[in-house]
């Protein structure tokens, strides 16, 4: 099983563990033989492209639906029928009931829980002050998705999933959109996020695993993953200011009219540079990322 180590020298706790999860439909192995941990307080990105089976296995981890075979613990135990009372779920795609407010959503959806948070706390938390008097068909996208996280939220969950939580806000909210996880996760609940945007990974996740056609390809921390698979850093400069004969002596790439040089030594890359008069005008360093991770596992963007 896939167990990314924890942090500290306490005792591991996992709050879910995956054993050997498969799913099959008729021609097809949505989730093949997969097994991983999550532990408490952390939060854990499940990556991949559309297709790669990371929705089915937030599914079956949720009880939505049952695994053809292998199994699911919560804390050492096998799901039970109260499972939806001690997980918050916010999915990619939540029809709000039309024609009520903020405000009473947020009754609607207590009446359904034994037990709930007080709303003052959800509304300071999910920052919904500004908006519980308006009408759920008014909200915007970024005050839709608080509302949802509130609601995942309401029964005081120690887990929550996140499938996708901020596809199509702006840069802007999706950034206070991560504000608001991270407050969260400093309440030591542990979070599930599905996600296309790597940035959102790098900067939530402790831990991530990548699927594609149903099987995990890698798994680890973040920097565990890049500083395994990647030595080098990319030095971008503008395809014009670069020599062609420099390029080909070097190998040098050539990439949407930009010279990308791969190298460990970079001081040394830029007095070559200096030193054959090439200008340093819009010269770019860039650390590898998940994205480029993805890219060398799969030969294929995680967003295409």
């Amino acid at each position: 099983m896939t167990q990314v180590q924890a942090s500290s020298n306490e005792p591991t706790q996992y709050v879910i563990e995956v054993h050997n999860l498969v799913k099959s439909y008729k021609g097809v192995q949505a989730v093949d033989d997969i097994s991983f941990a999550i532990n408490k307080g952390h939060c854990f990105g499940l990556l991949g492209p559309n297709g790669a089976g990371k929705t089915t296995t937030i599914e079956i981890m949720e009880g939505i639906i049952k695994a053809t075979s292998g199994k699911v613990l919560y804390s050492g135990e096998s799901i039970g029928e109260d499972i939806s009372q001690q997980i918050g779920i916010q999915f990619q795609s939540t029809a709000l009931q039309d024609f009520l407010t903020v405000q009473e959503t947020l009754n609607l959806f207590t009446s359904f829980y034994d037990t709930t948070l007080p709303h003052e706390q959800l509304i300071d938390l999910c920052d919904l002050k500004d908006f519980l008097d308006r009408d759920n068909r008014l909200l915007s996208g970024g005050q839709r998705q608080r509302l949802l996280l509130a609601l995942a939220l309401i029964n005081d969950p120690e887990i929550i999933f996140l499938d996708e939580p901020t596809t199509g806000l702006d840069p802007q909210a999706r950034r206070n959109f991560w504000q608001l996880i991270k407050n969260i996760k400093a309440q030591n609940k542990t979070v599930i996020l599905t996600t296309h945007y790597m940035d959102e990974a790098e900067q939530l996740c402790d831990d991530v695993v990548i699927m594609d056609r149903g099987k995990i390809i890698e798994s680890g921390t973040p920097n565990q993953l890049l500083a395994k698979h990647f030595k080098n850093v990319f030095i971008y400069l503008p395809q014009e200011q670069v020599p062609q004969d420099l390029i080909d002596k070097n190998n040098w790439l050539i990439e949407n009219d930009r010279v990308e040089i791969t190298t460990h030594q970079v001081e040394e890359t830029i007095s070559l540079l200096i030193s054959e008069q090439v200008s340093l005008d819009g010269l770019q360093v860039k650390s590898p990322n998940l994205d480029d991770l993805f890219l060398k596992l799969t030969g294929h963007s995680l967003r295409e």
